[in-house]
């Protein structure tokens, strides 16, 4: 009777190579599109968000229109924060850094810059309010840090300039 592929990888002390043809299996077909689609539409909501703060661009209007909030924020009510202030630095991780998570360009330098600035905004705006994401408005910052974290683990994926460059940040 034949064992199991993983019982005779694990017999033979080989658990890296099946965690290799993993990897490589892993990164084909679906999987390798929802990865794209996962960090691409990450990246594309930071940016927006980025903008806003910085420019006041896009859907100011109707943000304005929607809450309270007039001219609490950089953008949102017709000022810009200065660069130099924590939501101006903010506004310019967020709204470059997408960028070039969008483009998958510098991907793990840039996506743990990001988790880092994400985990810093969670503990200095959300954690005053309570420690609870659901309590204190950080679902989305705290979703943000860990899929910009397992991002600077990952890697960029099959739809990067990283990987049609060949480089291996």
């Amino acid at each position: 009777m034949a064992q199991p592929l993983l019982f005779s990888v694990m017999a033979k002390g080989r658990l890296p190579l099946l965690a290799e043809l993993a990897l490589r299996s892993s990164t084909t077909g679906w999987l390798a599109a929802f990865y794209g689609a996962l960090y691409i539409c990450a990246a594309t909501d930071l940016r927006a968000s980025g903008s806003l703060w910085i420019f006041g661009w896009p859907f100011a209007a109707m943000l304005l229109a929607a809450t309270a909030l007039h001219g609490w924020f950089g953008g949102m009510g017709g000022t810009r924060p200065p660069l130099d202030s924590l939501l101006g630095f903010a506004g310019v991780l967020e709204t470059f850094g997408g960028a070039l998570i969008i483009l998958g360009l510098f991907t793990r330098p840039t996506a743990f810059i990001l988790s880092g600035q994400m985990a810093v905004a969670y503990f200095r705006v959300h954690v005053p309010i309570n420690f609870l994401p659901l309590l204190n408005m950080g679902e989305i910052t705290v979703l943000y840090c860990f899929i910009f974290l397992w991002l600077s683990a990952a890697g960029a994926g099959p739809w990067s300039l990283d990987r049609l460059f060949g480089w291996k940040h």
